[in-house]
């Protein structure tokens, strides 16, 4: 089993910054990329930022120059750190992680999400 473990999330000014972390645990072999994703009330789940286990990056264009992804490979964990928030940022966001386990199987991790919300 793996888990993922997020934390960070809370109420912001807009404008204002948070850093989302997200720790990886259990039977893992290796982490290959990893992400995080948001969803807002009636709205699909969308990619905000991934990165792989070579450090190269993908943004939302919405989030461009406002949002850094980076990863502690030692320590099995993904950031996020959340800079000039707006209000469109609220939604619930979910760690990712595509994980090869001790039981020689690559599958895709979900954590639980943590809140963001902005305030005007």
């Amino acid at each position: 089993q793996v888990q993922l473990v997020e934390s960070g999330g809370g109420l912001v000014q807009a404008g204002g910054s948070l850093r989302l972390s997200c720790a990886a645990s259990g039977s893992i072999f290796s982490i290959n990329d990893m992400g995080w994703y948001r969803q807002a009330p009636g709205k699909q789940r969308e990619l905000v930022a991934r990165i792989t286990s070579g450090n190269s990056t993908n943004y939302a264009d919405s989030v461009k120059g406002r949002f850094t992804i980076f990863r502690d490979n030692a320590k099995n964990t993904v950031l996020l750190q959340m800079n000039s928030l707006k209000p469109e940022d609220t939604a619930v966001y979910y760690c990712n992680a595509r994980v090869f386990t001790t039981d020689f199987l690559q599958r895709n991790y979900w954590g639980q999400g943590t809140q963001v919300t902005v305030s005007s």
